[in-house]
């Protein structure tokens, strides 16, 4: 047996000690062949991941601000890593796979659009318009993996991504049994049915840690956020949420996540007390009144979504006119593949396109064109 065998039958039998509720490299399914050497597979994952375009692009993207003047205020790589390493301090508590706990926390916003919720938004809306169904972010991240970047990444670390909205949290996660055509039936359902994003649940319990870590990294640090900008003050927390789950970042994520351990062990679930959740509830309601709903003026929501408009249909027109001097071809088109190319209309690659653009690119491409 040469080293590299030896090294991955080690890896294989410590994972022998994992929670009997775990996912194991054995368990992993792929589109195509694949084989463990000295990473196991989900491992492997990870590794696709941060090297993919999308991961790279992860530092201009916004969390929750746009185009602020201060350096402190959180890109959505941040975001993600902190998903990533409160996941896989309540999956190393719970004894699960932490492979594929990072490689889902470390994917499952690869397709966040420029601007946020808000760029989201306003894609979403235009590819409706165009009769390409819904556009969630979950979704395109998804689709970055499999059919932008063509990267062999394990079932079950994309249904974590798919799976993974913390927009829609909920006091008990119980994964649910799929197979190979279920989650793919899933994936291609949420672009013609709206509901079917509210009611996606991970199918490991993994990517149930994943899914409530999400909201978990956001709740706290987007108050934090907003306190550097002089939005908020810690006082203006409503007191009998800041009696359950602290007044500080540090202070509700050590509440949740102690909570959610306390829970969740030696579970097929993944757990939250009830007055944590009904707390969590209620932050995130005070999140979005305070917060998300002002994050911007009118004035800016208004121009952001006029530059979304504008440069959805001026790529529009470069493709009809085969202009292959446009940065739709030079930057993105032209690095596609013949399959790619035939296979998607024109709004399909446009979405694909701006989907995958930074804040600054977004906003330099519409002023190149609207000096």
């Amino acid at each position: 047996m040469n080293k590299i065998k030896k090294i991955n039958s080690s890896l294989l039998r410590r994972e022998k000690l994992l929670s009997k509720y775990a996912t194991r490299s054995k368990d992993a399914l792929y589109l195509f062949d694949i084989s463990a050497d000295y990473r196991l597979l989900f491992f492997k994952d990870i590794d696709k991941i941060i090297h993919s375009l999308s991961y790279t692009r992860y530092i201009d993207k916004t969390q929750v601000f746009t185009f602020k003047n201060n350096d402190n205020l959180s890109k959505r790589i941040i975001h993600v890593q902190l998903v990533s390493k409160i996941a896989r301090t309540i999956g190393r508590a719970l004894n699960l796979n932490e492979d594929l706990i990072e490689a889902a926390s470390l994917g499952h916003d690869l397709g966040h659009v420029p601007f946020g919720h808000l760029g989201e938004k306003y894609l979403n809306e235009l590819s409706l318009k165009n009769n390409e169904g819904y556009f969630n972010h979950n979704i395109q991240s998804v689709r970055n993996l499999l059919v932008l970047e063509k990267k062999n990444i394990s079932i079950q670390t994309l249904d974590a991504i798919m799976c993974h909205n913390g927009e829609f949290v909920k006091e008990i996660f119980i994964p649910k049994n799929k197979t190979k055509e279920d989650f793919f039936k899933e994936y291609q359902d949420s672009y013609k049915n709206k509901d079917i994003i509210k009611k996606l649940v991970p199918m490991t319990l993994e990517g149930c840690v994943v899914r409530i870590s999400d909201i978990v990294a956001y709740l706290g640090r987007d108050i934090e956020d907003a306190i550097n900008l002089g939005i908020l003050k810690t006082n203006d927390i409503p007191k009998d949420i800041r009696k359950v789950l602290g007044s500080t970042n540090n202070e509700i994520v050590d509440t949740i996540v102690s909570d959610i351990i306390e829970n969740s062990y030696k579970k097929n679930y993944i757990k939250m007390s009830k007055n944590i959740y009904n707390a969590i509830k209620k932050l995130k309601k005070f999140n979005y009144e305070n917060i998300y709903d002002k994050a911007n003026t009118d004035s800016e929501k208004k121009e952001y979504k006029k530059m979304f408009e504008f440069l959805f249909y001026k790529c529009m027109d470069e493709l009809e006119n085969n202009d292959k001097k446009a940065n739709i071809y030079k930057i993105f088109l032209d690095n596609m593949d013949k399959t790619y190319k035939e296979s998607n209309s024109k709004a399909r690659i446009v979405i694909d396109y701006i989907a995958g653009m930074t804040d600054d690119y977004l906003y330099n491409e519409y002023k190149k064109y609207n000096k």
